[in-house]
């Protein structure tokens, strides 16, 4: 079944009504924004928020899917990429993450909050060594 075929009605998602949960990562909390209901599992979008600034990086992971995509809507986050390096992602940036590429949040900021998008709504991450 096409996402399509899946989305009877409009979902519709308010700020006001939003539950913020734990996720993958504990130093940030996440929004679901509905799509992955919606959609049947084909595609997942939440906010992500800091729990507070960190100078304290994750642990190097990659995750399997087939498209993730993550743009910040506020504040700052500083990833490290398998061959690319270190990045910083500012309000208004946005990056495509391949499927399977090792990375790490290396650091953010205390008001950090990123919209992210992925193929399929879930998926699998490896911690990377």
């Amino acid at each position: 079944m096409s996402a399509r075929e899946h989305l009877p009605t409009a979902t519709v998602s308010h700020a006001r009504d939003a539950d913020w949960d734990a996720g993958l990562r504990a130093f940030f909390a996440y929004r679901d924004l509905g799509v992955a209901t919606a959609t049947g599992g084909c595609v997942g979008a939440h906010v992500i928020r800091a729990r507070g600034a960190s100078e304290t990086p994750g642990e190097r992971h990659h995750h399997t899917l087939d498209f993730q995509f993550v743009y910040v809507l506020r504040g700052w986050v500083d990833f490290e990429y398998d061959g690319t390096g270190r990045v910083r992602l500012e309000a208004g940036s946005s990056v495509v993450q391949p499927p399977g590429i090792g990375h790490i949040e290396l650091a953010h900021s205390d008001d950090l909050e990123m919209l992210e998008i992925t193929l399929p709504a879930a998926f699998a991450t490896t911690t990377a060594t």
